[in-house]
């Protein structure tokens, strides 16, 4: 069983515990943080990716920047130019993976655009996400239609293909999805560019009860959520929510500060509250 498998059956017998009265302080909803890789550096994301594990993060999502990223919001995009500013490229986002491997329980999925995994050559990423110990990898803009070749690649080597699905995805291609998907499938709540919100979109219930009606994957439900309060209320319906531009709002809010992994810590603590 994987780590990925690992972890979110953990969540689900967690989850049905808690829904049925039985559950413990120390149970909650799973929470898959993002964070973009080199900000502010790669030297300070090893201290910001134990210090997730230690606050709680049940998956570690890993951000390769890339020049473009249209399908995110102002916060995560300055934290993208700032990693590229500080030279990251994704061979030394590989490179930090394989260094923290062995110390990290939580499993690792790398979140990137196409254009940096064929600059290194797709087959060449395989062999060198499945050396560094990635255990799945999120091509944003990689289509359905051109994603079994990459997935077969991946499988090969025994890392997960996570796939997106969003609210206007029609019934027919949520199959499809589903079928090539494998991890966990992450539902985005809204349309749009990513970023915190203070509501959740009223549509992201019905978005993982049609999910659910054609996958037994576990599934994470992301864009816009940035409170416990968030958390709970996905974890209603979904196996995790996933905190990216809060958390990357805190990294560079706490910068070159000595205490930026204590306030990375504390930040996903009170998430899990």
């Amino acid at each position: 069983m994987s780590r990925l498998e690992q972890t979110f059956a953990r969540l689900r017998e967690t989850n049905l515990s808690r829904r049925s009265g039985g559950a413990t302080k120390a149970d909650g909803s799973g929470l898959v943080t993002y964070i973009t890789a080199g900000d502010p550096d790669l030297a300070r994301t090893e201290g910001i990716l134990r210090a997730l594990e230690r606050g709680g993060a049940d998956v570690l999502e890993v951000g390769v920047p890339w020049s473009d990223p249209l399908a995110d919001g102002p916060v995560i995009q300055r934290a993208t130019e700032r990693a590229l500013a500080a030279g990251t490229t994704l061979a030394g986002v590989l490179d930090l993976v394989e260094r923290l491997r062995a110390d990290l329980r939580a499993p690792i999925v790398l979140f990137s655009y196409a254009n940096p995994i064929l600059r290194m050559g797709a087959e060449q990423f395989a062999d060198r996400a499945r050396a560094a110990g990635v255990d799945g990898v999120l091509v944003l803009d990689l289509p359905i239609e051109e994603a079994a070749e990459f997935r077969g690649l991946l499988a090969a080597r025994e890392i997960d293909t996570i796939l997106l699905l969003s609210p206007t995805t029609t019934d027919d291609r949520l199959r499809r999805v589903a079928a090539l998907g494998s991890g966990f499938l992450y539902a985005i709540s809204r349309l749009g560019v990513t970023g915190a919100r203070e509501a959740l979109a009223e549509g992201a219930e019905e978005m993982v009860r049609r999910v659910r009606a054609v996958s037994s994957l576990p599934i994470a439900l992301g864009f816009g959520i940035s409170t416990p309060e968030h958390v709970r209320e996905v974890g209603r319906w979904a196996d995790a929510a996933v905190v990216g531009s809060a958390l990357v709002s805190v990294i560079a809010d706490a910068g070159a500060s000595p205490d930026l992994n204590t306030r990375v810590e504390e930040y996903v603590r009170w998430l899990k509250s």
